[in-house]
């Protein structure tokens, strides 16, 4: 499992760290902080390839951090392998070849990693099926890692070559399905955990011909309403669920067949990094989402012990709320990137039972002032002045405000008992 990260001259800090949790690890603040680059260290840290593009260190402007050399920029980390020994490394850029310093060695990953981006792309990285650098790889047609865009998680990977590395979810599932054997039933078994109620469970449908032009059999869901809708017209939020729940069972499923093959044993560890998980998801999902996620893990390992990490970004309340029931501070962490004095830091928030998802909108993890509109925000800020101001400004200034709160306050906002019983007394004093 990944354990700690810890930046220099790299990022929108000058130096940045963290020490991750071994089971939840959620990422909050504001958009361009710096949440998804952290996720692409971690998957870079894990795996030695890049999701996207890779991370360049800015030119000037940073202080050397003490202890390292002139304009040195530098990741460390450490993790636990699969045996529980801990261990550190490093990684220097070198300037003069636009590359990160890398040892030939066997990635830091000890299991399955898995990289849901917020752009519908995906990234997995298999120990039994990617190449890395000091194996022996001039007879075996072996990826560094499998990098989906959001067409090749649907028709395959790679889009141009007829050997594919992966056929996609259309071909995939409908194999699958006719097939009716462990695939499917671990699919199936994803699809139930990933549901948004026990009343809309997401039920694969019959195989269904969409289009004279493709001779594919698409994969349909059943709705709640009676109707099965094949999977590439459903919602985006149905789309980003099913996808995720195909590349887990595709992942698994392929990572099996290969240690088999090898004569190994199945990976023991799965680690997820999703950026905004809550990404097209309903509230009712929102909800759900986290929970759902380590649920699937028994899903798919019903035949052994996995264990899971997942390192997730979100700006959604709904999410952190979701935790309160099994939030645990030995194996779970909320972390925060806040703008202060113009510069970015990263600190872990105290996970504290809030309550109501307004509580968490006023939160450091969230950060904003009031849980209401923008304008009403502006207006109520006028109300709290005038009810803080020594002696009681006149009884004038009081209905002008009242008349701009009547414009954006909600009809049931609590402030009203307190603002309207003040101003009745006012009245009836006049």
């Amino acid at each position: 499992m990944l354990e700690s990260l810890h930046l220099k001259n790299v990022g929108p800090a000058p130096e940045m760290e963290i020490h991750f949790r071994p089971r939840i690890n959620l990422l909050t603040g504001d958009n361009g902080l710096g949440k998804t680059f952290l996720l692409d260290i971690a998957w870079w840290v894990l795996t030695r390839t890049w999701a996207g593009m890779p991370a360049v260190p800015p030119r000037q402007g940073w202080k050397t951090p003490r202890g390292t050399e002139r304009g040195t920029s530098v990741i460390q980390y450490g993790y636990r392998n699969g045996s529980g020994k801990p261990h550190e490394g490093e990684s220097l850029f070198n300037r003069a070849e636009q590359s990160w310093s890398s040892k030939p060695a066997h990635p830091v990953a000890p299991g399955l990693v898995i990289y849901a981006r917020s752009d519908g792309g995906f990234s997995v990285w298999d120990p039994a099926r990617n190449a890395w650098k000091d194996r022996d790889t001039r007879n075996l047609d072996l990826p560094s890692a499998f990098h989906f865009g959001a067409r090749e998680v649907w028709d395959g990977l790679p889009l141009d070559r007829p050997n594919k590395l992966c056929n996609g979810l259309i071909l995939d599932w409908g194999n699958w399905q006719r097939e009716n054997g462990e695939a499917f039933a671990q699919l199936v078994a994803v699809l139930q955990a990933l549901s948004s109620s026990p009343d809309e469970r997401l039920q694969p449908g019959k195989l269904t011909r969409i289009d004279v032009a493709d001779a594919r059999d698409h994969p349909t869901l059943k709705t709640a309403y009676g109707q099965e809708v094949p999977l590439v017209l459903a919602s985006a939020g149905v789309r980003r669920i099913a996808a995720l729940a195909y590349l887990l069972v595709w992942t698994w499923e392929e990572h099996r067949r290969a240690a088999a093959i090898r004569g190994v044993e199945p990976a023991s560890e799965i680690l997820f990094l999703v950026d905004e998980i809550e990404n097209h998801l309903h509230p009712r999902w929102q909800r759900r989402i986290v929970k759902a996620l380590l649920e699937v893990i028994k899903a798919l390992a019903s035949t052994g012990t996995v264990s899971i990490q997942l390192v997730a970004t979100t700006h959604s309340p709904l999410i952190l709320v979701s935790m309160e029931t099994f939030f645990d501070s030995r194996k779970d962490a909320l972390w925060g990137l806040d703008l202060v004095d113009r510069k970015v830091e990263l600190q872990e928030i105290p996970y504290i039972r809030r309550g109501v998802v307004d509580n968490w909108l006023t939160s450091p993890a969230i950060g904003l002032h009031q849980p209401r509109s923008l304008e009403a925000e502006q207006v109520l800020g006028k109300a709290l002045a005038l009810l803080r101001k020594t002696p009681t400004p006149p009884i004038r200034e009081f209905e002008e405000v009242d008349r701009e709160l009547r414009g954006v306050l909600g009809d049931i906002d609590p402030f009203w008992v307190r603002w309207s019983y003040l101003l009745e007394e006012m009245r009836g004093g006049a």
